[in-house]
């Protein structure tokens, strides 16, 4: 495992010369996707050939965190800003105030084409059609929160107009499909595609009536979404590949939060039938952490590839949350940050350039707590603190007045960062 001061050759690249070509960017958010769910990870219960493929062309993350649920990730990945920084926006919900200073708002202003393809919880969008231009996507093909089914006979909504050509499609084909259609009509410009995926997430279970299953009678397994969400993957790959588009387009692969505990697989008189999601890393078994702020929730899969400019096949140990995509990927794309605003995000690549220092800490929330940590110390809002190399479930909290010698100067410096955040709850 090598330092990614070193690996991220994107980092020692003559930088006027990368921005003057403006590298394309395909950010893909995988959902409700563990680290122990992908083969690269040490996942032993899936097949993941072209993640894993990616990971192998590229770097891969082992301390990358997000929140613990979809909603604040998507809220702090497109601002740059931690949730509690807004006012912890509702679910469903994006401040007006924040759109025109998202990531593809930068981005649009730096000369990309932008479009973002698949789930969406930001907004109502058959209230507000016009929602995802005013943050900065040209064009966008989107499952709206709370509308319709996502999977089978799904409810679309593209570029303001439901769909009514897809009823008898597979949901996330018809997502994948405008990506690579997206793709291939900007191929001679920069061009910033989010691919948002629904996939490994389950079926919408709050409609009026359940969403339709699939053609065996039920809703997928987990199992079967991770293969669909690997394929897809594959293809707009694929599709790079095709119009010889790899070497000037970074590829980063990311997830929302940790695998589900449980997963909606079938109805019955009515009712939602669900399945608990237990996946191995190597021969241990992990339920979903998803909605709570362990490891198991929040530290997720990060890769990276950028073939010609990202050595392959590394791993780094180098901290990274959420709040750094925004950062990371207007620095890569030469377009100036929002002003007048408090980023919590890093540079990453500026970290690479050594103009920046590497992170010391991440940060996560949910429900009114949070934590900062580093690579093995973890200190909790309410004051537990955890040594997660002894401890990496979280069993039994370190007594502040009586930590070893090792841990005392971790624990202060988590505090500082902890009270410089000056954190908010969320009201009641």
């Amino acid at each position: 495992m090598r330092h990614a001061l070193y690996v991220l050759a994107v980092l020692a690249v003559d930088v006027a010369s990368a921005r003057a070509q403006q590298p394309n960017i395909l950010l893909i958010l995988a959902d409700d996707v563990g680290r122990e769910v992908l083969g690269c990870y040490g996942g032993t219960s899936y097949e993941t050939p072209r993640i894993d493929r990616l990971a192998a062309e590229g770097i891969r993350f082992e301390h990358a965190y997000a929140m613990a649920v979809c909603h604040p990730t998507r809220t702090t990945l497109l601002t740059g800003q931690y949730p509690f920084r807004l006012g912890h926006p509702a679910w469903g919900s994006f401040p007006r105030e924040a759109e025109q200073r998202t990531l593809p708002a930068l981005l649009k202003r730096a000369g990309y084409a932008t479009a973002v393809a698949g789930k969406w919880q930001l907004a109502l969008l058959s209230d507000d059609v016009e929602q995802p231009h005013r943050m900065g996507f040209d064009e966008y093909c989107l499952y709206g929160w709370h509308e319709g089914p996502w999977y089978y006979q799904p409810h679309i909504r593209q570029n303001g107009k439901l769909r009514e050509d897809v009823r008898d499609r597979y949901g996330p084909d018809v997502i994948c499909d405008f990506v690579i259609n997206f793709i291939e009509r900007n191929k001679d410009r920069p061009f910033f595609a989010f691919y948002s995926m629904s996939l490994c997430h389950a079926e919408t279970n709050d409609l009026d009536q359940p969403a339709p299953v699939g053609p065996d009678g039920r809703y997928d397994n987990y199992a079967e979404m991770v293969g669909k969400m690997d394929e897809r993957v594959g293809r707009v790959i694929d599709t790079l590949d095709r119009l010889g588009l790899r070497e000037n387009t970074l590829i980063v692969f990311f997830s929302d939060n940790g695998t589900a505990a449980r997963n909606l697989i079938d109805t019955k008189d009515g009712e939602y039938v669900y399945e608990n999601v237990v996946s191995k890393l190597a021969d241990r078994e992990i339920p979903g952490g998803k909605g709570t702020l362990t490891d198991w929730g929040t530290r997720v899969p990060l890769i990276a590839s950028w073939p010609g400019t990202i050595e392959p096949g590394e791993v780094t140990s180098d901290l990274m949350d959420v709040s750094d995509i925004l950062a990371s990927l207007a620095d890569v794309a030469g377009a100036p940050l929002p002003q007048g605003v408090e980023l919590d995000g890093h540079s990453l690549t500026a970290q690479m350039r050594n103009y920046a220092a590497p992170r010391r800490w991440v940060f996560a929330e949910h429900q009114g707590e949070c934590f900062v940590r580093d690579q093995r110390w973890k200190l909790y809002s309410d004051g537990r603190f955890y040594d997660m190399l002894a401890d990496p479930d979280e069993r039994k909290p370190l007594a502040s007045d009586a930590l070893p010698v090792s841990a005392t100067v971790a624990h202060r410096e988590l505090q500082e960062a902890l009270d410089g955040l000056n954190y908010q709850s969320p009201p009641e």
